[in-house]
């Protein structure tokens, strides 16, 4: 495993204020290592995009963090614990260290600006002393580096297709070769065929370019061929993470394994969708113990009311995987 670019530690995220707050996202703990994709997967509600704007800082009010640390490790210099940056170090971190591409990227274009417009002010607002000459070509070969023809640095954003605007708003993320990028839901919004050609062009550049991404989704299938690891994430907790390989052939978390089985599989012999039953929880009422346990067909007895820890389990041995269920009790000393 490579050295960390981006550390997460006991990161909390509320709604709200004093006894009425709701608690988005509960003590979060992820490593995002330096070239790795790491997926994050859950159904809408579980804190994915919550966990994103708070790491970044772009939470809307009333949204505050709480709690924890967001560690940010340079190529060059000592770690910077991106939650005590100034507002200017802070303007000065985003899109050059890491960048994101928000959920609804396609319909995130100014749609009376030309798409040089926008690019240009990227690149401009963090190289002011690069020419405009410079800034220009700087910008088409964003634009060819997603596979975009450099003549179409004017059109505007109704000019262009749904997956060239995505391929737009990728490109602008890449402009100051960043080490993190952030994808939220970014190919929700896509034909099966033009996510899949995203996604192979993300491989590709990733290899190119070395950054890491943290890939948010709630398609569990689209991860399990793109992220070298997964986290799944539930009621504001990561419940489970592995590589992804592991865990799509045996997922140890029920919430897992009912994800898995809620789509279709792409090879081999048929099998039935069984989908999970019931919602995901109330955030303002969260059941005591795991909050899975109410939907959960495999519960045991203290599932009602003990919290599991997450930690590597001791059966199966899991040293490069966790798990919050207790039906794998984590190794003696490994919970968290």
């Amino acid at each position: 495993m490579s050295e960390p670019v981006l550390e997460i530690r006991k990161l909390s995220v509320d709604y709200g204020l004093g006894d009425e707050a709701v608690h988005a996202v509960r003590e979060v703990d992820l490593t995002l290592h330096r070239g790795e994709v790491l997926g994050l997967a859950g159904e809408s509600g579980s804190g994915k995009s919550t966990l994103a704007y708070g790491l970044t800082r772009l939470l809307p009010p009333p949204g505050v963090v709480s709690g924890g640390e967001v560690i940010h490790h340079p190529v060059d210099g000592p770690p910077v614990d991106v939650l005590s940056l100034s507002p200017a170090r802070l303007r000065a971190y985003r899109w050059a260290e890491t960048s994101i591409v928000f959920q609804g990227a396609m319909n995130s274009l100014n749609p009376v600006h030309r798409i040089s417009t926008q690019l240009l002010d990227v690149i401009r607002a963090h190289e002011p002393g690069m020419s405009a000459p410079a800034r220009r070509a700087r910008a088409a070969e964003l634009l060819r580096l997603v596979g975009i023809s450099a003549d179409r640095l004017d059109a505007y954003p109704h000019q262009l297709s749904g997956g060239m605007r995505q391929r737009v708003m990728i490109g602008m993320a890449l402009a100051l070769e960043p080490q993190v990028v952030i994808m939220d839901e970014p190919t929700t919004a896509l034909d099966v065929v033009m996510q899949r050609q995203i996604l192979a062009q993300l491989a590709e550049l990733r290899e190119r370019l070395g950054f890491a991404v943290l890939f948010i989704t709630h398609d569990l299938s689209l991860l399990v061929e793109f992220s070298d690891r997964i986290a799944i994430m539930y009621g504001g907790r990561i419940v489970e993470q592995a590589p992804a390989a592991e865990l799509y052939a045996a997922p140890l978390h029920p919430y897992t394994d009912g994800l898995l089985h809620s789509f279709p599989a792409l090879r081999g012999p048929r099998r039935e969708l069984t989908g999970i039953p019931g919602s995901p929880p109330d955030l303002r009422a969260m059941p005591a113990g795991c909050a899975f346990h109410p939907r959960c067909p495999r519960v045991v007895e203290p599932c009602a009311t003990r919290l599991p820890p997450l930690g590597p389990p001791a059966d199966p041995p899991g040293g490069r995987r966790a798990v919050a269920c207790w039906r794998h009790p984590v190794a003696e000393g490994a919970g968290r």
